[in-house]
């Protein structure tokens, strides 16, 4: 049924979607899973690329062919999110802390053979690196960071237009299991309600690409995991970032951060001001479109990033 918003019927055309996705095992013992990934092909340095909510690696399907060329692409699908493993949360909701699925990911790029990296990480992904270069910073390089602000100042400096604009922040963080059954009961129209609630509506995700999008958040499990990640984040990950003020560690590796002129978080937060609050060394800008860059705006962000991450490769 095709229903007002719906996008281009056309299917992706992109070499992502041709690589064969790999089962990666990180971690050990009983806390040991498993991550969907796609690699290509050895043409230069490594950079990790991390999915933001509600997607999949499959976010970087419009970039991947710009970076390429130039660079060992390695694009995961977080614990939780796509076809990695979705663990049960806990009381604390520490297994979907960021710390922890830094970790996972630090232990993916060794298993790759890959002890030092760029990372180009949106939306949730973003804050995942963002405690990544934290808790390791000598494994990274360089870092561009897509359309957030950290965590803790979003927090602290909640308004009702924000609130408003990210209603789902504040849904997903209530007690299992309300919102887990919310989601269950539609995933597809969840996910759509999220994406094409933003500036460009649904006409940057090609038909193929939103149905792994629904297909995903369909699954129990997953919507599980979505509402465990942003659980910690209004919790643990906090915690972990107060930490690290109180301590007055910062960021110390390069970073970049990139934002929309047309979503939330640019509306809603200074967001260059509050990236220079944590970080040592940040350079950063508005581009022309809403909160999903890679997707609304392949070539300007590659024009963006690409000088940056070949910088600072070795």
């Amino acid at each position: 049924m095709t229903v007002p918003g719906d996008p281009s019927p056309n299917v992706a055309a992109d070499a992502l979607r041709d690589l064969p996705a790999r089962r990666v095992r990180v971690g050990t013992g009983p806390d040991a899973i498993t991550l969907n990934v796609r690699v290509g092909s050895e043409t230069g340095p490594p950079v990790l690329l991390l999915h933001g909510h509600p997607q999949t690696h499959l976010m970087w399907h419009r970039l991947w062919p710009l970076l390429a060329p130039h660079f060992t692409l390695v694009a995961p699908d977080l614990r939780g999110y796509g076809d990695s493993d979705k663990p049960a949360g806990s009381a604390d909701h520490a297994t979907y802390s960021k710390r922890v699925m830094a970790a996972d990911l630090v232990a993916l790029m060794e298993s790759l053979g890959h002890h030092r990296f760029l990372v180009v990480a949106h939306d949730r992904g973003a804050r995942v690196a963002h405690r990544l270069a934290m808790d390791d910073p000598a494994r990274v390089r360089a870092m561009v960071l897509l359309d957030i602000a950290p965590t803790l100042a979003m927090y602290e400096q909640t308004s009702d237009a924000f609130a408003r604009a990210y209603w789902h922040w504040f849904f997903l963080i209530q007690p299992a299991p309300l919102p887990e059954a919310l989601i269950g009961s539609n995933g597809a129209l969840y996910v759509r309600s999220i994406l094409g609630g933003r500036h460009a509506g649904l006409g940057p995700f090609p038909a193929d690409v939103l149905a792994e999008y629904e297909r995903c958040a369909s699954d129990p499990a997953t919507i599980h995991a979505i509402c465990e990640d942003y659980r910690a984040s209004a919790g643990i990950d906090l915690v972990h970032d107060r930490d690290d003020r109180t301590d007055g560690r910062q960021l110390r590796v390069p970073l970049r951060v990139l934002w929309g002129q047309h979503g939330v978080v640019a509306r809603c937060f200074d967001v260059l001001h509050e990236w220079q609050r944590v970080a040592e060394a940040v350079e950063g800008r508005a581009l022309d479109c809403g909160h999903y860059l890679a997707e609304e705006a392949p070539d300007a962000l590659s024009s963006e990033i690409l000088p940056f991450l070949t910088t600072h490769a070795h």
